[in-house]
């Protein structure tokens, strides 16, 4: 399992492109990782997503309420109604969390992710070497991959 994030400054906001879902994030993150698989991929259009980690009730959202739609069977994914941003991840198997895309904080600078995961997913002509940890699928299935 990933260690639980710090940083100095303890609230966050964010939110989509067009403005009109906001939200505030207080306290530390749980965890900050880059996700390779199929699921992510295809919600975003990217070869992967990072996301962000919070418990549940640390993020409030502050304008327009996201729209969301069930991806996959225990999964709700979450957007802006208005402008397609994707905002947020939420699944039965991780009960409690709310995983934003991180890149909708205002300052995705102020964090730097953790590890990858799910990258028995990733696409084979994506090749980076950041040195963080790789799980075959999430960080608490096992070791990290050599």
């Amino acid at each position: 399992m990933l260690a639980p994030m710090s940083n100095a400054k303890t609230t966050h906001a964010g939110g989509c492109l067009c403005g009109a879902v906001r939200f505030m994030a207080a306290e530390a993150p749980v965890w900050v990782a880059h996700c390779h698989c199929h699921s992510c991929r295809k919600s975003t259009g990217s070869p992967f997503a990072a996301f962000i980690g919070y418990l549940r009730g640390q993020v409030t959202f502050t304008g327009a309420a996201p729209a969301t739609y069930a991806s996959s069977p225990g999964v709700i994914r979450s957007f802006c109604g208005a402008c397609g941003t994707p905002i947020a991840y939420e699944a039965d198997r991780f009960p409690g969390e709310i995983h934003l895309y991180l890149c909708t904080l205002d300052t995705p600078e102020a964090f730097t992710p953790q590890a990858h995961v799910h990258v028995g997913e990733q696409l084979p002509w994506l090749h980076i070497a950041d040195g963080l940890p790789r799980f075959r699928t999430t960080s608490t299935e096992g070791a990290p991959l050599a």
